[in-house]
């Protein structure tokens, strides 16, 4: 229960914190500067296009927040900074997922929010159902649905062959995300099972990893997105 729980617990989850002490994570809590940079390069697009896009400026401030929260958390390692760390990630994955049925599939609002509702409740229960995996379980609906996003993507029909093309190279970026987000989860995954063979852990590894998934992510919602009137 929450109100039960101590929230200044330490969280020791990692090869590379051997105590509670606050920098004891450097090579966890420094790579999340790779979400800060994804953050900025996605603005930087995200201005070229004419500033009009705003919600996918939410969710590069999403990004932008994982990296602060994570680091917040991999200083302070506590249940509490845990929370900064999960909750934006969780606003990303299921902004990202509406705002795509919105965006690349076309669905009214509230079949979408219906849909990104179903799908919040099936990753709750992928996480709460399926234990080890390094707490990377919670992960897998994610990548699923990037999966299937880019296969539907690819099999895009009609007779505009410009929209054709421009969901097929959609298709191009969420494949190869899906591909990056897989290999990051590899290592976020057998972080604890090298300890003794790499004692800093691979944990940073999945960070670097995770922005560049997040960076193309934002690319690919930012280009498909509205310009502002010249």
């Amino acid at each position: 229960m929450l109100a039960l729980m101590d929230w200044r617990e330490p969280v020791i989850d990692y090869c590379e914190r051997q105590s509670g002490a606050f920098w004891a994570e450097p090579l966890n809590a420094l790579s999340n500067a790779a979400f800060l940079l994804a953050a900025a390069a996605a603005l930087t697009i995200w201005r070229r296009q004419g500033k009009a896009d705003y919600p996918a400026l939410a969710l590069i401030l999403a990004t932008a927040a994982v990296g602060v929260g994570s680091l917040i958390f991999h200083t302070v390692a506590t249940r509490g900074a845990m929370l900064l760390d999960v909750i934006p990630i969780s606003l990303f994955i299921y902004g990202y997922f509406l705002l795509t049925l919105r965006r690349m599939f076309g669905l009214e609002t509230p079949v979408a929010v219906g849909i990104t509702l179903l799908f919040a409740l099936g990753s709750y229960r992928v996480d709460a159902s399926i234990k080890g995996l390094n707490g990377s379980a919670g992960y897998l609906p994610a990548l699923a649905a990037l999966a299937v996003f880019a296969a539907l993507l690819w099999r895009a029909g009609g007779s505009d062959r410009a929209e054709i093309m421009r969901r097929r190279g959609a298709a191009a970026v969420l494949t190869g995300a899906a591909f990056v987000f897989l290999v990051s989860l590899v290592f976020r995954t057998i972080d604890r099972d090298i300890c003794a063979a790499f004692p800093p852990g691979v944990h940073f590894v999945w960070h670097v990893l995770n922005a560049v998934v997040l960076w193309l992510l934002l690319r690919t919602a930012i280009l498909a997105g509205p310009r502002a009137a010249a």
